[in-house]
């Protein structure tokens, strides 16, 4: 059961038409980018403040001062700043003019005005500050909480009731809560629509990204996800510009809810977002997989085939449906009871937690040395589209599970000489150290999440990848990166990581190798894909090397293999040996008439 190897989504059989759908699928990212970066900026850093002057709480010969005068009296200073206390008042005892002690604010608090950004933000319109300062890593750690339950929710939504109905609801979703958290009257409203909000978005980015994979050309099929992580990386980089420009968190907000809405418009133009005919005919939804089908052939055939194309489909897809098969949906419960699609989903769960957590220890190590936090954000999301660029010629040319080796080393060796040698190393070469560990945790969590959709089976990929991205979003909750003070926790939570990536070394290798132009669509195909180091299709005990994987050209051609003996023809021992043609082979040489099956028909018509 392969579409791919029958040439369905091949980039000259599709034409412009594969083109645009893939184009059309960059373009999202860029909103969805704008709804998880803008949570950075609404609870940013609290600029400073300090409390409001009370005059009613001062002795009456001071209470007719005025400006600096008047802060002077009624502030406490903090030792060895000597700046105001930002959430203290000076208490007096009755008439005298000495103060005694301090007191809570009574009056609110004065916030200075930020030279860029926003201008105003829930923090300083609700006073979360001092007392109420918990309330802001609330918000971010329920906020990143709410992408972990959609991704995993949501992410199954997918396998149930397809791709394009969970992104099109979850857009529906995130514009209808996004135009309510504009709308917010107080924190608590905000907080619960935020995290309904969180999670619809994340949805709408999984349903996404299993539709591209799913609809993209094998050969293509990398590039194509790696672009679209770079215009992910734009949407995010293009925050801060909105801020400036908007400067109200309530007008920001809203404008990033108008972006989503605009994505509707897949909803009334199916072409730009079809529904994933490899899910529809891995479910045996055959119906719906024909109206997909013959949607994708007219677009590759000129009037003059048209007819004889038709009679082809009608003749092939006669006794296809003669089976009546009911659909057959699969539950990500379900990997339980499979050892090696158990396995893989756990492995590259840990190093996508692995890639998230990390960055906060070398970000702790770059900060003092960047002049502010939104140079950090420009330079993490730089990063990440460095990673996306470097990953294209590298994992196309040795592999995936070479690559996720190699950059886990590079961690390993890095936050183990920040660990031990970071007090005695010269800046340039802690600075070099960190920025090259923060280029190796990016490669890393976008790396684990593209492998683990090419190896994971088509029935269960949504629910697969949510599970995935969960861990990653987990990774990013336990290292908050908004605080970035030394601490003795820091070091500790070094040495955590710094540990889990030697491990992860060891577990990469019971990885199986992706085949790079095969997706298994059962979870039958992915079991019977073991390729990693303890199970090598072709190695035997008498071998005197056991290679990492096979190259390229080998693996191509063992995939198919593969393909033809388990699941792409079969036979059956009560007919002779007689093979029966798959659903795929159905639908995809019949409907699509590919060159090589259209060669093989003008055969059987000619023979010489």
């Amino acid at each position: 059961m392969d579409l791919d190897a029958l040439g369905m989504f091949r980039w000259r059989t599709w034409k412009a038409r594969l083109r645009l759908v893939v184009a059309a699928s960059w373009l999202p990212n860029v909103a969805l980018a704008l709804a998880l970066t803008s949570d950075l900026l609404l609870f940013h850093k609290p600029p400073p403040h300090h409390c409001q002057p009370d005059p009613a709480l001062l002795p009456p010969t001071l209470r007719s001062l005025a400006g600096r005068a008047l802060l002077n009296v009624s502030l406490p200073r903090l030792p060895f700043t000597n700046s105001w206390s930002p959430c203290l008042l000076l208490q007096y005892p009755g008439p005298d003019p000495k103060p005694n002690g301090t007191r809570p604010c009574t009056r609110g608090w004065e916030f200075a005005r930020p030279a860029a950004g926003l201008l105003s933000t829930p923090i300083i319109q609700w006073n979360l500050v001092c007392e109420n300062g918990w309330k802001v890593p609330l918000e971010q750690i329920s906020f990143l909480l709410s992408w972990l339950s959609g991704c995993v929710i949501l992410g199954s939504a997918c396998d149930w009731y397809g791709r394009r109905v969970v992104f099109v609801l979850s857009l529906t979703l995130a514009t209808v809560l996004g135009l309510g958290v504009t709308l917010s009257i107080s924190y608590p409203m905000l907080l619960s629509l935020r995290m309904l909000y969180g999670a619809s978005v994340a949805g709408a980015f999984l349903s996404l990204y299993v539709t591209r994979l799913e609809i993209c050309d094998p050969n293509h099929r990398l590039p194509a996800t790696m672009v679209a992580n770079l215009f992910f990386v734009a949407g995010t980089v293009s925050v801060p510009e909105l801020a400036a420009v908007c400067q109200d968190w309530r007008l920001l907000e809203g404008l990033v809810t108008f972006i989503l809405g605009l994505l509707l418009l897949f909803w009334g133009f199916p072409f730009l977002l079809p529904e994933s005919p490899r899910w529809l005919v891995a479910t045996r939804q055959l119906e719906r997989a024909q109206r997909v089908l013959w949607h994708m052939a007219e677009s590759n055939f000129s009037p003059a085939e048209s007819s004889s194309v038709n009679l082809a489909v009608d003749a092939g897809l006669d006794r296809l449906f003669a089976m009546k098969p009911l659909p057959q949906y699969h539950c990500i419960c379900k990997i339980f009871s499979t050892q090696t699609t158990w396995r893989n989903i756990l492995i590259l769960s840990f190093t996508t937690f692995l890639g998230y957590g990390i960055r906060y220890n070398f970000t702790q190590h770059l900060m003092p040395h960047l002049p502010s936090m939104d140079t950090a954000s420009f330079l993490l999301a730089g990063l990440e589209g460095a990673a996306s660029l470097l990953l294209i010629p590298m994992a196309c040319c040795y592999g995936r599970r070479a690559n996720l080796l190699l950059w886990t080393v590079i961690i390993s060796v890095v936050s183990l000489f920040l660990l031990s040698l970071s007090q005695d190393l010269p800046v340039w070469m802690v600075m070099f150290l960190s920025g090259l560990g923060l280029l190796a945790s990016q490669a890393i969590s976008v790396l684990s999440i593209f492998f683990s959709s090419e190896i994971l089976p088509t029935v269960l990929r949504g629910g697969g990848l949510g599970v995935i991205l969960a861990a990653g979003f987990l990774g990013q909750v336990t290292t908050p990166i908004t605080s970035f003070s030394r601490t003795p926790s820091f070091f500790l939570h070094h040495l955590v990581f710094a540990s889990f990536a030697v491990l992860s070394m060891l577990c990469i290798l019971l990885l199986p190798e992706s085949q790079g132009r095969t997706l298994p669509d059962t979870l039958e195909d992915a079991e019977g894909r073991q390729s990693s180091l303890l199970f090598l299709p072709c190695w035997t005990p008498q071998d005197p090397h056991v290679p990492l994987l096979l190259p390229h050209h080998q693996q191509t051609h063992y995939g198919q293999r593969q393909l033809f003996r388990s699941g792409t023809l079969g036979s059956n021992p009560e007919n002779g040996g007689e093979r029966h043609e798959s659903i795929w082979n159905i639908l995809g040489t019949r409907a699509l008439g590919t060159r090589g099956a259209r060669r093989v028909q003008a055969t059987e018509q000619h023979p010489q």
